[in-house]
């Protein structure tokens, strides 16, 4: 059974960071591309970041980009995604996305609030 658990969301001031973890199990790992998305109240769901496979190699949305950092343990199964100096307009529901070919695998989310 296929699953991604996400972890790590909360309250924070503007300017703070948070770490999302999300936990996978029930298919080969490493063999995945891995994403994140987010979704804020009356818009779209978005794509934040990616990592590939093999190499690791990045990519990010430009309103993230320098601020928010993803990252994979293979070995743990996890991916994560550092985020730093966040904003208001950052506050979305954060979900995890593992995808390969025509399988597509997400997260339930979790809950990013930034605001003093």
């Amino acid at each position: 059974q296929v699953q991604l658990v996400e972890s790590g969301g909360g309250l924070v001031q503007p300017g703070g960071s948070l770490r999302l973890s999300c936990a996978a199990s029930g298919f080969t790992f490493s063999s995945y591309y891995m994403n994140w998305y987010r979704q804020a109240p009356g818009k779209e769901r978005e794509l934040v970041a990616t990592i590939t496979r093999y190499d690791g190699n990045t990519n990010y949305a430009d309103s993230v980009k320098g601020r928010f950092t993803i990252s994979r343990d293979n070995a743990k199964n996890t991916v994560y995604l550092q985020m730093s100096s966040l904003k208001p307009e950052d506050t979305a529901v954060y979900y995890c996305n593992a995808r390969l070919f025509s399988s597509d695998f997400w997260g339930q989310g979790t809950q990013v609030i930034v605001s003093s």
